[in-house]
């Protein structure tokens, strides 16, 4: 079926708008927060893959980082392991970190893998131990309570933060116009393997790649003002206003933190963008608008 007059004139149109962004980010490195529905939705799943490939074929230069914590959960469930949080984070005991090593860095990270590579590209899985890309260390947090003189140290386990991140892999395959897909999984100095929180691993990536973008997937339009109203084109300094009265908040604190320390790092601009809709890494990076919140180094 041949298109309308008025549907070829829209798709040219189109296609011209996005030139000045592929010219503008040719050459560009882009970390990519993938995770939330985008992960799950069979449909948004193929959209992300085909936007990945697109955005590599046009010369940037993109860079995956993968969540999984549905996945881990539904697994140990399969394997009758209780999923225990404490301040939000899982409580990793040796059992429960073969299941993270499994599931993230075997059944979802090869899915992507795959569904990248079915859309035409050429992308390779890693996890933080490979290459010695992210060094890890343990990570525990203090409980306050009034009745005791100190602070009651919280042993979780095997949940890490980054201690330090080695680029050289993922800038060698970025070279050879591979696409590295990474889970969050780093090595602590002890040998032991830690899962660490995605965003926060895409956030020091970016830093540590002098990324142009850091891009956050949720399953949100962005950041929302007190009328529910998307906020976008922030200063640092106006994030630090929202996050002072209150307006940021609850479960989008972690992620505007990590947009903020990667944009005070030298990460050029940091996007928190609604996964759910269809082709959001595109329209984010291809558009005017855009379809989350900009927040500006």
């Amino acid at each position: 079926m041949s298109l309308k007059p008025d549907q070829v004139k829209n798709i040219a149109s189109v296609l011209s708008d996005a030139l000045p962004y592929i010219q503008h980010f040719a050459g560009k490195t882009m970390v990519i927060k993938y995770g939330g529905n985008a992960m799950v939705d069979e449909k948004l799943k193929r959209g992300f893959a085909r936007d990945i490939v697109l955005m590599k074929l046009v010369g940037m230069n993109p860079v995956v980082v993968h969540g999984g914590g549905p996945q881990i959960g539904k697994v140990l469930e399969q394997v009758g392991k209780k999923s225990e949080f404490i301040n939000g984070m899982r409580v990793t005991d040796n059992e429960t970190m073969d299941v993270v090593e499994m599931v993230l860095g075997g059944l979802v990270n090869k899915e992507i893998v795959s569904l990248i590579n079915q859309h035409g590209g050429k992308a390779v899985g890693l996890t933080g131990k490979d290459g010695d890309l992210i060094r890890a260390r343990k990570l525990t947090f203090e409980k306050h309570n009034p009745e005791m003189n100190a602070p009651e140290i919280i042993d979780i386990g095997h949940v890490g933060e980054v201690a330090s991140i080695d680029t050289s892999v993922v800038k060698m395959l970025g070279k050879d116009d591979f696409i590295p897909v990474i889970a969050p999984i780093g090595v602590g100095e002890d040998g032991q393997s830690y899962n660490i929180n995605a965003d926060l691993v895409a956030g020091k990536l970016a830093t540590a790649l002098m990324a142009e973008k850091l891009i956050l997937l949720t399953n949100t339009a962005g950041v929302l003002d007190q009328d529910n109203n998307l906020l976008t084109g922030l200063s640092a300094e106006k994030v630090d206003e929202l996050i002072a009265d209150g307006t940021i908040h609850g479960g989008m604190l972690p992620k505007i933190q990590c947009a903020l320390d990667a944009v005070r790092s030298g990460v050029h601009n940091a996007q928190i963008i609604d996964g759910r809709v269809e082709h959001a890494v595109l329209l984010e990076v291809l558009t005017t608008e855009g379809v989350g919140t900009l927040i500006k180094g």
